[in-house]
């Protein structure tokens, strides 16, 4: 995609938005919004096409000013089925800013509730996918900012309908090339339909090549035609399958909240209790892996990292405090700091290189190294992200030591045999404990522990090692112990703890020192040889979401509703390149990667 992302929005005289890149309006000057209704939504068949369906999926290439969004909102609360859900893709290769778009769709207070949403929601224009939850609506907004080509590659689909509204084939043919039309083909439902403003020739015998029935319709307003296509073929009954979660750490947490965002009653089966794991700290920093030269990387923990911002941002008493400070660890890290601040995966501001003077002052004391200030990232308390994401939630405690595959589905069963629950779907999410049940799967154990005082307050700032605030004082941390998978907190630990942070914050050591001594626990992370996370299917409804290592509670809400989409044929909200970045299969040999362990020690 292009750099430049401007639509070079001009206003006309009276009002309407037209873009200067593509010289073409972006809505009807008579009525919009009347032109979208007709064009559109009853184009599409709209609202009878999805009376009776629990899932609906509109696909839209040109999200422009989200009028047409904004109408299928409000035609979808108005008239959807009861207690189903809306999923939106919509593409976007020059998205306007909140404030044009609120100019834009002010012309239509009759939808101004639906807009209001849209624009509450409104992402940053960095290239990528941004998931967007409208729940008010019963719907949720994937939104991809790019090509509209490497959009569709991107996603996995399907689509009940299609609205097709980039500008004219005359002067933005890209929209409407073959292997847009091959991906509309390829992204569509049995029984989808399309509907656009142009009847342009190519478009028409493309649409019909496919395997779609064409035909023109009267048009609106000024344009005498538009069309209509449509598939006939059977519907396919949609995957409602049963599924149990191994693990009540913030992976399961956020594995419960994902399948039950889709409809779906998980069970959650934790041997101990929720957080009795790495998730069980009295906080936790909300940080992305930064990485200056791979874009994968960079790109896949950008959209982690506003995802988790967003869902905590809804979660009540979850926030601690915003902004993270990673100061500089080696020489290297000023000019490092620099190429990350520049990458186009962050929003305005979101990443910002500090010299040493700002450091100090942010931090209260003197540093002598400067640092990156990531505007986005958290500190949280992990006690209610865990509640309020498994309080809905079946949860079992108990143990599960072998999985069995019979007649379809997976029985669970504990140290004596007992069949604990039966699922179509299993999710391995149990952390260092998952190669208890899946033995090749690669991942390792590292140990740590971590301290907290009372009364002590700072910013949250990481340097290799952490300071991050709780609701009380401050955890400070943490030790890293290779291969230790049965550790134990030791004396030694917190003074390896206290003595990090003394050698770079020495008066806020000196504070937490004075403060009395500190609590401290100890926990097992996995990591796995390219630290990047497990998240995606083994094979026969099996699945991992694990590998987290310290970054689970970035990682873990994207990935969960990543694997959730996987598991139910929903449309994921991670791009396919960046799904194979975290595929299990990844580590492959070519004979499988994992089979489930007959039995698992206790």
């Amino acid at each position: 995609m292009t750099d430049d992302r401007s639509p070079r929005l001009v206003w006309t005289e009276d009002g309407a938005p037209r873009s200067g890149r593509f010289d073409d309006v972006y809505f009807s000057r008579e009525d919009g919004l009347a032109e979208t209704r007709a064009v559109f939504l009853h184009g599409c068949g709209l609202p009878e096409a999805w009376q009776g369906l629990r899932h609906f999926t509109v696909a839209e290439l040109g999200f422009g000013t989200g009028l047409n969004i904004a109408a299928l909102l409000d035609l979808w609360r108005r008239e959807g089925p009861p207690d189903a859900h809306l999923h939106i893709f919509s593409v976007e290769g020059f998205p306007l800013s909140r404030e044009e778009a609120a100019r834009a769709l002010s012309n239509w207070p009759e939808i101004a509730d639906a807009a209001d949403a849209l624009l509450s929601a409104w992402p940053a224009p960095t290239p990528g996918f941004h998931r967007l939850d409208l729940p008010g609506f019963n719907a949720t907004l994937d939104l991809a900012v790019g090509e509209v080509e490497w959009a569709l590659s991107q996603w996995s689909g399907p689509a009940d309908a299609w609205f097709l509204d980039g500008f004219a084939p005359s002067t933005n043919p890209a929209m409407w090339s073959e292997a847009v039309l091959d991906l509309i083909a390829a992204r569509s439902s049995p029984t989808s339909r399309i509907a656009t403003f142009t009847v342009a020739g190519s478009v028409r015998r493309g649409l019909a090549q496919r395997g779609f029935t064409v035909e023109k319709r009267p048009g609106h307003g000024r344009k005498r035609e538009r069309l209509e296509a449509r598939r006939e073929a059977p519907p396919a009954a949609p995957p409602t399958p049963s599924v149990a979660i191994i693990g009540a750490g913030v992976a399961g947490a956020a594995l419960a909240r994902a399948f039950q965002a889709l409809g779906l009653a998980p069970v959650v089966i934790e041997a101990e209790t929720p957080g009795a794991g790495a998730s069980g700290f009295p906080s936790a920093l909300v940080t992305p892996r930064l990485d200056a030269g791979d874009e994968g990387i960079a790109a896949l923990y950008a959209q982690a990292l506003a995802r988790a911002g967003a869902l905590y941002g809804q979660t009540p008493d979850a926030v601690v405090a915003h902004g993270v400070l990673q100061l500089e660890q080696t020489p290297r890290d000023a000019a490092r700091f620099g190429k990350i601040a520049a990458q186009p995966v962050w929003p305005t501001d979101g990443m910002t290189t500090l010299d040493a003077e700002s450091c100090s002052a942010h931090l209260g004391e003197a540093v002598e190294t400067g640092g990156l200030m990531m505007r986005d990232a958290l500190a949280v308390r992990p006690s209610a992200i865990l509640k309020a994401w498994l309080d809905d939630a079946t949860l079992i405690t108990a143990r599960v030591a072998t999985l069995e595959r019979a007649d379809g589905r997976w029985r669970l069963a504990d140290t004596a045999g007992e069949i604990i629950a039966e699922a179509g779907v299993v999710v391995l999410a149990a952390g260092a404990g998952a190669p208890d049940l899946a033995p090749n799967l690669p991942l390792s154990p590292v140990a740590g522990q971590a301290d907290w005082i009372e009364g002590v307050e700072a910013a949250p700032v990481a340097w290799g090692g952490y300071a991050a605030p709780t609701a009380e004082g401050l955890l400070f941390g943490a030790t890293h112990d290779r291969g230790q998978a049965a550790p134990i907190v030791s004396a030694e630990a917190g003074a390896k703890n206290l003595a990090a942070v003394s050698a770079r914050l020495p008066a806020l050591a000196a504070r937490i020192a004075a403060a009395g001594p500190s609590q401290a626990r100890v926990a097992v992370r996995a990591t796995t040889p390219d630290r990047l996370p497990l998240a995606g299917a083994l094979g026969d409804g099996l699945f991992v979401l694990g590998g987290l290592g310290s970054r689970g509670f970035c990682a873990a809400p994207l990935l969960a509703e990543h694997l959730a989409a996987l598991a139910t044929g929903a449309p994921s909200p991670l791009p396919a390149d960046l799904a194979a970045r975290v595929a299990p299969l990844r580590f492959s040999t070519g004979e499988g990667l994992v089979q489930p362990a007959a039995k698992a020690d206790g």
